[in-house]
C-alpha cells in the first residue's frame, strides 16, 4: 500500500495538484482536524520498503451513517478536496461509491444547515473517485492481482520452504492453514508453488468420501519414499455440504486413519506483514500513477472506477461492476454452485486450479493413455530460478498425456555426449522450490554438435523437444530449425520456454527467473539504503546483471526507489551524468540525505561503474560521498519466488499440451514429421495472453548483436521511475488504461499476475 501512496502523492505533485493524506481511513475523514493534512514530496520518502500503510487504516462505523458521511463531506469541502483515491478492499470501495452518489445531496444539506455557502456547493459540485484494490486475498473480480497478494505469497512460501526441511528430516505430515475466509487464492497458489499433496479451498470443496481418497493418496506418497506430506487449508475451507473443514479436523483424520506424526501450523497475520515484494511495489507504483491520471480525466459522467492489472496491462474498470461480480461469487458459493464460483473468480483462478489438479495427483499407470511418443526436456543458457518448476510440470504433464519423458543433462553439450535418461513422476518431486538448474545447464549452442545430437535423437527415438532457457535456448531452436534440411531428426515439434534473469528473450514480456532476480536486487538495495540513511549524505552506485538488457536495472530502480538507472537501451552522455549529480546535490539539501543509482553491466563501454563512481565522488566533493557495489551472481541464485514457480509451472504445462497436440497432428505412417515453421515455437506472455510464436517470425524482432528484443514494453515505465525520483520528464499516456467493462475482459487471457 505504501508504494501506491507514494506514487499517488508524487504523481499528484508532478501534475501540480495539492495532495492530502487522510489518516486512519474513513474514521479520519469523519473526524477531520489534523487527520487530513497536505503533504509534500518528502512526506513519502523511505516508505517503499515498509509493509502495512503509513497513513493508517481503520474500520469505521460512523462512516456507515448518514451523519458521518455529512461530516466527512464538510471536512473535505473545507479543504477544497474533490478527488479521492481509495486503497482498500470491496467494503472500502463500496463505501466510497455511496459517498460519491450522495455527494451533491450532502453539500445541499450542509448549505441548508448554514455550514457552507451556495458558492461552495457550485464550486465543489462533483466528487471524483478512483479505487485501487489492496487485499492479500486477491478476492476482487476484474483484477488479476491485488496489491499485497504477491507479498503474502512470499511470506507463505518462506514458511513452507522452512517447514519442508524439518518435515523431511522427521518424516512428518504438516497441515498449514493460510488466510482466505471467502477466497482460496492464497491456498491454491501456494499449493501449486510448493507442490502440496492436498489443498482445501472454499470455491472447490472436495467430493463425498474425500477422507478416504486423501488418506490413500498420503499413504501412497509415503510408500514411494516421499518423506513428507504437506496439506494446505484455507481458513474458509468447506465440504460439499457447506460444513467447515478445519486444520485440526484434517490433522485428527490423518492421525486416526494413518497414524502419521502430524503437526498443524497456522500462519495467521504473518501473511499480512513483512517487506513488500518487488512485484507488489512495481504493481502499486504503476497503479498509483494510473489512478492520478484517471482522476485527472474523470468527468461527472464517468462512473467511479478501479485501476487494475489485466495480464501486463493497466486497465480501468467500473467500480460497482467489479463489486457486484465479487458478491456474485460469494452468492454462488452460499448456494452450492461451486463450478460457477470458480468460473466467476476469473480465468487465472480457473487455470491455477486445473494446473494443480493435473500436477498433484498421479493417475495409476494402468489408466494412463499410451502414445509411444518420447519427449526430451533440457535447460540451456545460464541458470534461472524457476527452471526446475518448469521441468517438473513438463515431466508430469507429459506422463499424464501418455508420453515417455526424457531428461537431458547439461544442455546441448550433454545431449551430444549422450547424457540422456528417462525421468519418472516421482523423480521430480519437491523440485518447485529448488533454485538454479537441477538438470544442469550450459551456454553451448547446438551448431557445433549437430551430427551427434541428431544421432542421439535417433538412438533414443526422441519425437519432441522442450527447451527451457534464455536467449541461447531461443538461438538454439533457430539453429535446429535451420538444420532440418540436413538432419530430418530435427523435424519434430520443438517448444522454447523463456527462462533467464535478464528477461531479454524476444516474444515475451516476462521470463522465468527475472522476478526472483529482481527481488534479490531490491532486497539488497533496501539494506544499502538503510546503511546510507545512517551515515547521511551518501550515494550508492549499484551494478546489476542483464547483459545489454536494462530490465533488471530499470525495474529494480523503480521498486527500490532509486534516483537514476543507466541502461543500454536509453543512450546517455556526460550531460546526463552531470544533471544526475546536480539532482543529487539538490536532494542532499532536503531531509532525504542519501542517493541510490543503478547501472546495468553493459549500459556503456566507457562509462563503467568505476568511471561513474569516480565522477560522482569528484563532483560531489564536500556535498556527498560515494560507494559502489557490484551485485554479481547473487542475482542468479536463491529459491524461486512464488511468481517464478507459478509462471514456470503454468507455461510449462501449457507448452506440454501444445507439444501433445503437435505430435498428434504430425504423426504420419508410423513416424513424426514436423517441418513447418509453426512447429518450432516460443511460448511467451504478451500483454494479456500466453501466445505460441514461431521462432522464425521472432527473428525480425531481435537485435542479435546485443541479444535483446528490438522493442521492450518496460521502456514505457522509464518516465515513471524518473517522475517518482523528481525529474522533469514527459509521461506518455497513450498506453494508460481505458474504461472497460468487467464482462468484456478477454475470456482466453492467461494473466501474468499468476
Amino acid at each position: 500500500m505504501n508504494a501506491a501512496v507514494r506514487a499517488v502523492v508524487r504523481m499528484g505533485i508532478y501534475v501540480k495538484a495539492k495532495v492530502y493524506f487522510v489518516y486512519e481511513g474513513y474514521q479520519g475523514m469523519v473526524d477531520g482536524g489534523d487527520n487530513i493534512v497536505e503533504v509534500s514530496w518528502e512526506s513519502v520518502s523511505s516508505i517503499l520498503q515498509v509493509g502495512g500503510t503509513v497513513i493508517g487504516s481503520a474500520r469505521c462505523k460512523s462512516f456507515r451513517t448518514h451523519e458521518g458521511r455529512l461530516q466527512a463531506a464538510y471536512n473535505l469541502v473545507q479543504r477544497g478536496i474533490t478527488n479521492l483515491c481509495v486503497i482498500g478492499g470491496d467494503g472500502s470501495l463500496t463505501g466510497a461509491n455511496l459517498f460519491r452518489e450522495e455527494w451533491s445531496g450532502l453539500l445541499e444539506e450542509l448549505a441548508q444547515n448554514g455550514k457552507i455557502d451556495a458558492e461552495a456547493v457550485k464550486k465543489y459540485a462533483y466528487l471524483n473517485i478512483v479505487g485501487m484494490v489492496g487485499s492479500i486475498d486477491n478476492d476482487f473480480c476484474g483484477t488479476d492481482m491485488t496489491i499485497g497478494t504477491d507479498s503474502a505469497l512470499h511470506r507463505i512460501i518462506e514458511v513452507v520452504d522452512a517447514i519442508m526441511t524439518t518435515a523431511q528430516s522427521h518424516q512428518r505430515t504438516f497441515v498449514l492453514e493460510v488466510m482466505g475466509r471467502h477466497c482460496g487464492y492464497l491456498a491454491l497458489v501456494s499449493a501449486l508453488a510448493c507442490g502440496a499433496d492436498w489443498v482445501f479451498i472454499p470455491e472447490y470443496p472436495p467430493e463425498e468420501g474425500w477422507e478416504d481418497t486423501m488418506c490413500v493418496k498420503l499413504s501412497e506418497n509415503r510408500a514411494r519414499k516421499k518423506r513428507l506430506n504437506i496439506i494446505i487449508v484455507a481458513e474458509g475451507a468447506i465440504d460439499c455440504h457447506n460444513k467447515p473443514i478445519t486444520s485440526e479436523k484434517v490433522k485428527d483424520l490423518v492421525v486416526q486413519r494413518l497414524g502419521f506424526d502430524t503437526r498443524v501450523t497456522i500462519l495467521g497475520h504473518v501473511q499480512r506483514g513483512g517487506t513488500p515484494s518487488a512485484f507488489d511495489r512495481i504493481l502499486a507504483s504503476r497503479m498509483g500513477v494510473e489512478a492520478v491520471l484517471a482522476l485527472l480525466e474523470a468527468t461527472p459522467a464517468t462512473p467511479a472506477c478501479v485501476v487494475s492489472l489485466s495480464g501486463n496491462q493497466a486497465v480501468r474498470l467500473p467500480l460497482m461492476e467489479c463489486v457486484q461480480m465479487t458478491q456474485e461469487v460469494q452468492k454462488a458459493m452460499d448456494e452450492g454452485r461451486f463450478l460457477e464460483a470458480v468460473r466467476l473468480r476469473g480465468k487465472s483462478f480457473e487455470n491455477n486450479l486445473n494446473t494443480y489438479k493435473l500436477l498433484a495427483h498421479k493417475i495409476p499407470d494402468a489408466e494412463l493413455p499410451k502414445t509411444n511418443f518420447n519427449v526430451a526436456v533440457l535447460n540451456v543458457g545460464a541458470p534461472a530460478a524457476g527452471m526446475n518448476a518448469a521441468v517438473r510440470a513438463a515431466v508430469r504433464v507429459g506422463i499424464t498425456e501418455g508420453h515417455k519423458m526424457f531428461a537431458v543433462i547439461d544442455g546441448f553439450e550433454g545431449f551430444a555426449k549422450g547424457k540422456i535418461k528417462e525421468i519418472s513422476w516421482g523423480d521430480v518431486g519437491g523440485w518447485t522450490g529448488q533454485g538454479g538448474s537441477i538438470l544442469g545447464t550450459k551456454r553451448t549452442l547446438p551448431a557445433k554438435y549437430l551430427e551427434k545430437i541428431a544421432e542421439q535423437m535417433r538412438t533414443n527415438n526422441i519425437n519432441a523437444l522442450m527447451v527451457i532457457g534464455g536467449f541461447e535456448a531461443y538461438e538454439s531452436c533457430l539453429q535446429l530449425q535451420e538444420a532440418r534440411s540436413r538432419f530430418e531428426e530435427f523435424s519434430v515439434p520443438i517448444c522454447v520456454l523463456p527462462a533467464t534473469i535478464s528477461n531479454n528473450v524476444p516474444g515475451t514480456d516476462f521470463s522465468i527467473g527475472a522476478d526472483t532476480a529482481l527481488n534479490a536486487i531490491v532486497e539488497t538495495c533496501d539494506r544499502i539504503k538503510q546503511s546510507a540513511s545512517g551515515t547521511k549524505r551518501r550515494v550508492f552506485i549499484i551494478e546489476t546483471m542483464g547483459g545489454y538488457c536494462g530490465y533488471l536495472a530499470n525495474m529494480g530502480a523503480l521498486a527500490a526507489g532509486a534516483d537514476a538507472a543507466y541502461i543500454f537501451e536509453e543512450q546517455f552522455d556526460i550531460r546526463e551524468l552531470q544533471a544526475n549529480v546536480e539532482h543529487l546535490t539538490e536532494k542532499m539539501k532536503t531531509s532525504i540525505q542519501r542517493g541510490l543509482v543503478l547501472r546495468n553491466e553493459n549500459c556503456n563501454e566507457n562509462y563503467t561503474t568505476d568511471f561513474i563512481y569516480q565522477l560522482y565522488s569528484e563532483e560531489g566533493k564536500g556535498v556527498f560521498d560515494c560507494r559502489k557495489n557490484v551485485l554479481g551472481h547473487m542475482q542468479q541464485g536463491g529459491a524461486p519466488s512464488p511468481f517464478d514457480r507459478n509462471f514456470g509451472t503454468k507455461i510449462s504445462a501449457k507448452a506440454m499440451q501444445w507439444i501433445s497436440k503437435k505430435l498428434k497432428e504430425t504423426y504420419r505412417k508410423g513416424k513424426v514429421f514436423a517441418n513447418t515453421e509453426d512447429s518450432v515455437c516460443l511460448l511467451g506472455m504478451r500483454r494479456r495472453n500466453l501466445v505460441f510464436q514461431p521462432v522464425a517470425e521472432l527473428k525480425s524482432e531481435t537485435d542479435f548483436v546485443h541479444r535483446i528484443p528490438k522493442e521492450q514494453w518496460w521502456l514505457k515505465l522509464r518516465p515513471l521511475m524518473k517522475i517518482l525520483a523528481k525529474y522533469k520528464t514527459s509521461y506518455d499516456v497513450s498506453d494508460s488504461g481505458q474504461l472497460e467493462h468487467v464482462a468484456m475482459l478477454p475470456k482466453e487471457a492467461v494473466p501474468a499476475a499468476i
